[in-house]
């Protein structure tokens, strides 16, 4: 059962160029929420990574959602299709990214793997407003998870090849799971 439900969130419609090329999916498909820090600066660096083209079907990378630290809530994707926002994780889940820093701009040096910047109470809010709004229009929607719970792949560090620093680290170590999960009903996979 959910706790007191926070009022809808005002979300900003905001389509990346090639979302009608992302593959379609039905709503009871989705049952997981992937949560995600974008490890950049700003939304603008955001939007301008989520824009670029990486596959032949003429699509990128971007998660469904993204918000901002003040709780500004943009909607990139449909969650009617499929972003690509977690290798093998896709095709069950909406991928919601967190403006924050993360490893900016270090992300695969070993000497900068700390993720620092805290996440502000309105961003949380957001996000809880927001999840309680998708569990009412999807119905078997149940899990939620962070993109460091899904993909455990190493790749050498930038700065030593013989050293091996995590892939993904988002949300990371300041993101508040308690208070998330507390508010939200969803039960956590996959957490290391």
């Amino acid at each position: 059962m959910l706790p007191d439900l926070p009022p809808e969130p005002d979300i900003i419609i905001a389509p990346l160029p090639y979302e009608v090329r992302l593959q379609a999916r039905t709503r009871d498909s989705i049952t997981r929420i992937v949560i995600h820090c974008t490890e950049t600066p700003d939304l603008a660096s955001a939007r301008q990574f989520g824009e670029q083209i990486h596959y032949p079907s003429g699509t990128g990378n971007s998660g469904h959602f993204y918000i901002e630290r003040d709780g500004r809530i943009h909607r990139y994707v449909s969650p009617d299709r499929i972003a690509h926002h977690v290798v093998g994780g896709n095709a069950d889940s909406i991928g919601i990214e967190l403006i924050n820093t993360g490893r900016y701009p270090n992300w695969l040096d070993s000497r900068h793997q700390a993720m620092t910047e805290p996440y502000p109470d309105a961003q949380i809010a957001a996000l809880i407003a927001l999840l309680h709004q998708l569990r009412k229009q999807f119905p078997n929607l149940h899990e939620i998870a962070g993109h460091e719970d899904l993909d455990l792949r190493l790749q050498p560090a930038s700065d030593n090849p013989d050293l091996q620093v995590a892939r993904k680290r988002d949300p990371g170590p300041l993101f508040p799971w308690p208070q998330v999960l507390a508010a939200s009903g969803l039960t956590r996979v996959g957490a290391r």
